[in-house]
């Protein structure tokens, strides 16, 4: 099987990067941004998430069938969210009678 070899130069930019990104999430939460506080905190962890996938778990190099199962877990996380949101936002429908 052919392994794509990965250079140190590409580890220690991404490494770079995944640190500056930290910095930059610490930094947006001393800023009141209101609502988009969560907006901004989510978007910078799928961003190093997607970092951290794609080259330290090595995805970016890998088989089509690879990125089909990669893509298969995070279709059953979505699933696994959506769920949890749909009972929690639910949860104040009923009234207990009394």
């Amino acid at each position: 099987m052919g392994e794509h070899i990965v250079s140190r130069k590409i580890y220690f930019a991404i490494f770079t990067a995944l640190v500056v990104l930290t910095v930059v999430t610490w930094s947006v939460a001393k800023i009141d941004l209101g609502r988009m506080n969560a907006v901004v905190a989510l978007t910078i962890a799928v961003i190093k998430g997607t970092l951290v996938v794609l080259y330290f778990m090595h995805v970016r190099y890998s088989s089509r069938l690879t990125w089909v199962f990669v893509g298969a877990g995070f279709f059953w996380l979505a699933i696994m969210v959506a769920l949890t949101l749909g009972d929690y936002m639910t949860r104040g429908w009923l009234t207990i009678a009394q």
